[in-house]
């Protein structure tokens, strides 16, 4: 089984990172903080002005292991890589059944079922785990996990895109209006989300998840590329010039119980607070440097965490989950199996 090679997050503003030996340094100041050997990495992130030397990323490319650059709220500047390796017939499947109706819209239909299947499943769990949960609380959360199961039983119905898409928003929608009902603190107002905000987030949970999606966004890419398909190439997502919609569809089964569930614990364990955001005088709200480090610790563990992969019946890190989700999507391409099988908790 693949290994979760370790991603190095530089996050402090005019940090630079450069090649020693067969190592990447981190630097603040002229001052080492961090010394990592090269083979235990995967990727480098950098946030914001976070520099890197040009031997470093040509020795990065050399390796495999990829750059990306992201400004300081995580929001996609650039990726740098070496040449592109892989089985070129699965790319040339890949784009012959994406010209598919049918099949994209069997592949669409699949993950989005996974995604609001797991983001049902967090709602349940939430509510029959906070013994302490308001009965008003608890209804919105138990009527939108019904309206789930409605959606759910509706899917296999829906027989054009528009209309699946409209089904994922009109979820997602009402997954956002009821997931504070889930925060356990004394000061939910601080933390109260009412629907989606992006590019600014406008809140503090909006601005926690966009920065949380981000970091999970980079791992679905980097799964999609290492399974040898495009990630530009989407079913669900439609292609649009520099976005990675294979990964965006990757990514939906994961959202809810990846990104929503580590922020809600990030929140209900006071890892995170009201004080750790700005709010700028155009409404946009950002988190604090040192917050972006809890974040990304938090993140990195929660990789680790083991899992019971439900297609497999094998155990593994949660981390993993994207790369094995990646070949069985590649598998179907090929013609190999018959359906796409999210990745569903149990």
């Amino acid at each position: 089984m693949p290994q979760i090679m370790n991603t190095l997050y530089v996050t402090q503003e005019d940090s630079y990172v450069r090649l020693e030996n067969d190592t990447l340094c981190v630097e603040v100041d002229r001052q080492k903080k961090l010394q990592v050997p090269l083979h235990h990495i995967g990727s480098v992130v950098c946030f914001g002005t976070a520099g890197m030397s040009l031997p470093a990323i040509h020795r990065c490319a050399d390796d495999g292991v990829s750059v990306i650059l992201l400004d300081r709220n995580g929001r996609f500047k650039a990726r740098v890589e070496g040449s592109i390796s892989g089985n070129i017939l699965l790319r040339q499947a890949h784009f012959a059944k994406a010209n598919e109706p049918d099949f994209c819209l069997r592949i669409a239909r699949n993950m989005l079922a996974g995604k609001i299947r797991n983001t049902r499943h967090l709602m349940v769990r939430g509510v029959r785990d906070n013994k302490d949960i308001s009965t008003e609380d608890a209804l919105k959360l138990k009527e939108t996990a019904q309206y789930f199961g409605h959606v759910i039983r509706k899917l296999p119905h829906l027989d054009n895109m528009d209309s699946l898409r409209g089904a994922e928003g009109d979820a997602a929608a009402r997954w956002f209006s009821v997931v504070s009902n889930l925060l356990r603190i004394t000061d939910k107002e601080a933390f109260a989300m009412n629907n989606r905000t992006r590019r600014p987030p406008l809140d503090r949970f909006n601005a926690l998840i966009s920065f949380l999606y981000a970091l999970l966004l980079n791992d679905c890419r980097s799964a999609v590329e290492a399974a040898g398909l495009d990630p530009q190439l989407g079913f669900l997502h439609t292609v649009r010039p520099g976005r990675a919609s294979l990964a965006l569809d990757l990514m939906e089964e994961f959202r809810s119980i990846w990104a929503d569930r580590l922020a809600l614990t990030l929140i209900n364990r006071q890892q995170i607070q009201a004080s750790d955001f700005v709010i700028s005088e155009g409404g946009a709200v950002l988190l604090k440097d040192e917050a972006r480090r809890t974040v990304i610790i938090s993140y990195q563990e929660r990789k680790q965490e083991e899992i019971l992969h439900p297609l497999t019946a094998q155990k593994m890190p949660l981390g993993l989950a994207p790369m094995v989700q990646a070949r069985v999507l590649a598998r179907v391409i090929r013609g190999e199996v018959e359906d796409y099988i999210p990745f569903l908790v149990r």
